[in-house]
This record gives structure tokens, sequence and C-alpha cells, in this order.
């Protein structure tokens, strides 16, 4: 299988937000065994997210060292509050998203289930990625948490966005509003400990065009490796996980998630 693992944070192995380096840390792998691993299970490319202007320097130079390695440049809606004030975030962005080997713009968007940042406030730093998006002509990667209802109409005011959700796992409904705007899905370990008829009925749903695989490592280890640090190679279990619940040949939708994905992110 060739593989692409779209959401992950290794670069923080080093730096960036202090829970996230302490999982890379009790893992206990640098950057180089942490992508020979990836490679031996078939995952060839891998992007690295950024959460915030500090940590998606991070993952620009990240991948400017990894060949594998690509970054997107973003701030989680979470860190809203940090920066709405400050008019410096338009131009900080801007300037390092024409760095090398950015792809992307995100994690961006409006996160209702915690309230670390204002809904105000998430929704003016997710139109302020737009527009960067819009003026670098790069899809976004969105981080959507029980919004909807407020995150379409501002994505609508937006021609010409390509992006994924990542992370989805909201409903049927929602599915389908965000395949008829051609978004792509992605999904990660999730789906292997997803109980729920209808959230099961999600993952059999997604068309294999608009299907992307992700890891979110070092978060959301999939089953059976509950409890240990996740790491990109297990995007290769996300993939033996979908095949199985849809009942297709791992290798026809590892193919098509690694087309979608080379396609989306032009890499």
């Amino acid at each position: 299988m060739k593989l692409v693992d779209t959401h992950c944070h290794i670069h923080d192995t080093g730096g960036g937000e202090n829970h996230t380096r302490q999982l890379w840390e009790k893992l206990g792998l640098n950057d180089d065994q942490l992508i020979a691993r990836a490679k031996q299970a078939g995952v060839e490319q891998m992007i690295c997210v950024g959460t915030d202007l500090e940590d998606s320097r991070l993952a620009v130079k990240f991948a400017a060292a990894h060949d594998r390695c690509y970054a997107s440049i973003g701030i989680h809606p979470h860190e809203a509050k940090r920066y709405v004030k400050d008019g410096t975030t338009f131009k900080q962005l801007l300037q390092l998203g024409r760095s090398a080997k950015v792809v992307a713009v995100g994690e961006c968007g409006l996160d209702y289930f915690y309230s670390h940042s204002s809904p105000e406030d998430q929704a003016t730093l997710l139109k302020l990625q737009l527009e960067v998006a819009t003026a670098l002509n790069l899809p976004l990667i969105f981080h959507v948490r029980q919004a909807f209802t407020d995150f379409w109409p501002i994505f609508d005011t937006y021609p010409n966005i390509s992006g994924v959700l990542h992370s989805f796992t909201d409903s049927i409904a929602t599915l389908e509003q965000a395949l008829s705007r051609g978004l792509f899905i992605g999904v990660n370990g999730i789906a292997t400990f997803a109980k729920s008829p209808d959230q099961l009925a999600i993952y059999k749903r997604i068309p294999l065009s608009r299907l992307l695989l992700e890891t979110d490592s070092p978060y959301l280890t999939p089953a059976p490796y509950r409890g240990t640090v996740n790491e990109p190679k297990h995007v290769a279990r996300v993939a033996e996980y979908l095949s199985a619940l849809r009942g297709e040949p791992v290798t026809r939708l590892a193919t098509a998630s690694t087309k979608n994905a080379r396609l989306l992110f032009a890499i």
C-alpha cells in the first residue's frame, strides 16, 4: 500500500505545545525513527499541521528538513482569542504560507464543544485564514466541532475554496452538505473505536473519491493500540479498518485516498 497521513503533528517532537511534545517524549522516538516506521507501513508522505503561529513555523521548518513531510500553517479555533486583536496575524500567516513545502492553511475552523475562545473570535480568525488561503491559492484543513450551523454561512461566502473536514464525526446530513460543496472528508483512528451505528454509517457513506486518511498523531490512537501514543504508521490501521467496514479491498481504498491527498495538496 501507498498511503498519505494527511494530518499529523510530528513536528512537535522538538517543541510546540507542551502536552503534544510530552506525548512524543513518552513514545521515545526521534524524527527519523518516526518517519522510517511510517515508511515501513507504506506511508509515503505526511502533512504536519500547525495549530498557531509558533507551531506553524515549527511545521514549516520540520517539512523543509524531511523529504517525506509537508506543512500546513494555521491557527486552531481554540487559540483564536490570542490572535484576534493582533493586527499582524494576517501578514505573518501570508508570509509563512509562501515558505517551501507549505501545502495548506489550517487547521482552522470553529469548535463549540470547548469554550477556549468565543464564537465571535473564532469566526473572525476563520475568515482571516480563508482570506489567507484565497490569497495563496491553497486548500484548507478545517476543524469543525458542533458548529456547522455557523460554519457553512462563513464557508459559503468564499467561492472556489477547497479543503478537508479533518477528523469528521458529525452526521450523514452534514456529510452530504460537505460533499455538495466539494470538500474531502478526513478519517482517523476514531473510526476504529466508534460504536454508534449512525457514526459507522457515515464511514460507509463517504465516497472513495472524497476520502482522506489521517492519524492526528500523537492523538487518537486506533484500536487495538488504544492507550499508546499514536504515530503516522497507524494510518495503515485506519485503512485496514475502513476496508473491512466498507467491504472494499484495502489496496483500492489506499490507492483512492492517496490519489485524493495528492490531488488536494498538490504533493
